[in-house]
């Protein structure tokens, strides 16, 4: 499975089941800064951030607030999820 991972203006391509809420906040808590030459956390070794991937293979989205507004390409980008019927998820914190 592959999906989207949105934190405020950043977001993550995932390969990997959709997360949990618990989950979808440890990792944007945890990707949203940067850790050069850090080994990846054993508690997300479920899923693998994807550098290229095609929009029709997105299956999930989860949006977790973040200090800035979601940018409009990804805006546009989840809007044609949704007309795709994917869920998309918002995590309420």
């Amino acid at each position: 499975m592959v999906g989207i991972l949105v934190h405020g203006n950043n977001h993550y391509i995932l390969g990997g089941p959709s997360p949990d809420e618990a989950e979808a906040l440890a990792m944007a808590r945890n990707w949203s800064i940067i850790q050069i030459g850090e080994m990846k956390s054993e508690k997300f070794e479920k899923w693998e951030i994807r550098n290229k991937e095609f929009r029709e293979n997105l299956e999930w989205a989860v949006i977790v607030p973040g200090d800035r507004p979601t940018s409009p390409g990804v805006m546009e980008l989840l809007a044609e999820l949704a007309a795709r019927g994917v869920v998309i998820r918002r995590i309420l914190v």
